[in-house]
């Protein structure tokens, strides 16, 4: 029986503010210009779904945001996107998440304020929506607090219903890096980049801490930034290096190569070409402002793979 999704993502929706240029503050009442200012798509989650529906693939999301501005302009972009918005929640009595990005030469600062983004609970992931789809993905593990007790849960109703699953778990705030032991068992593909890979295991070294995410995890894809990427499969190991591309921001890089890891994995490419369309996504995902306005589709990625 053919399903309605894809991939259903279980995220946090929120907008990015991108101020660039020399953004470092400078308090006492003092005021600073900057090169530039621009309110985006945000949130590791539907940055994510805007990269998989750019490559074809049918996404539907669940989440929460409010109903106030910010909430209408994330859910008018997403459906502008393709994503299929019917299992979003909208909160009249929280307001919408911020994260506000401070952009400056290659290296970025991020400032959120939490909103709705902590708000989406487990059991709002219900079996219809599962049944529905072919794969389960979630970002932002650490943002998402509300989310986290239930997904134990959550990832055995998945697997019960014959989806995979994927996770990013994005930085920790806190430092603890907690609960991944019970949670890796459960996942399918596993995507940190390589500080969050070397803070999740304590190891010195990618290779070290690639190894041992290997052992829990199904499969394991570490993001390296300029250095491309590096994945782990039971007795396979892939490496790709990043494309040479002008980097204009690399906001949301790591969820476009999510997007095309998945995109290969979903349709039973090798580990090392879905390795490959991942950083072909991620690599061209940074020729523009934001997270979203330069994410392949098929048509452009496809003669980066030969």
């Amino acid at each position: 029986m053919d399903k309605q999704f894809d991939i259903l993502v279980a995220g946090e929706i929120n907008p990015d503010l991108i101020l660039s240029g020399d953004v470092t503050p400078e308090f006492g009442q003092k005021e600073k210009i900057i090169d530039s200012a621009a309110l985006t798509i945000g949130s590791s989650s539907v940055i994510f779904a805007c990269g998989a529906t750019r490559l074809g693939l049918r996404v539907g999301f669940v989440g929460v945001c409010g109903a106030d501005l910010f909430g209408h302009f994330m859910l008018d972009e997403m459906t502008h996107h393709g994503i299929d918005i019917s299992f979003v929640r909208v909160d009249s009595a929280r307001p919408t998440g911020l994260s506000v990005i401070l952009d400056r030469s290659g290296d970025r600062s991020i400032l959120t304020y939490p909103g709705t983004i902590s708000s989406l609970k487990a059991n709002e992931v219900t079996d219809e929506m599962l049944s529905q789809s072919r794969h389960l993905h979630v970002s932002s593990y650490f943002l998402q607090t509300a989310l986290q007790p239930g997904l134990p849960d959550l990832f055995e109703r998945a697997r019960n219903l014959g989806l995979t699953i994927s996770l990013d778990p994005n930085w920790d705030p806190t430092g603890e890096w907690a609960n991944f032991d019970q949670l890796l068992p459960r996942v399918d593909v596993f995507f940190p980049n390589e500080n969050e890979a070397l803070a999740l295991t304590t190891e010195a070294t990618s290779a070290q801490a690639l190894a041992a995410l290997g052992r829990m995890a199904g499969t394991v894809a570490i993001k390296r930034g300029s250095l491309g990427a590096v994945a782990y499969q039971r007795t396979q190991t892939a490496i790709v290096e990043a494309l040479p591309v002008q980097v204009v921001d690399t906001v949301g890089a790591g969820d476009s190569f999510d997007a095309g890891f998945l995109c290969g994995w979903l349709n039973g490419w090798s580990l090392a070409k879905s390795l490959r369309m991942g950083v072909v996504c991620g690599s061209l995902s940074t020729r523009a402002a934001g997270g979203t306005a330069a994410q392949p589709d098929l048509i452009e990625a496809m003669p980066y793979l030969t």
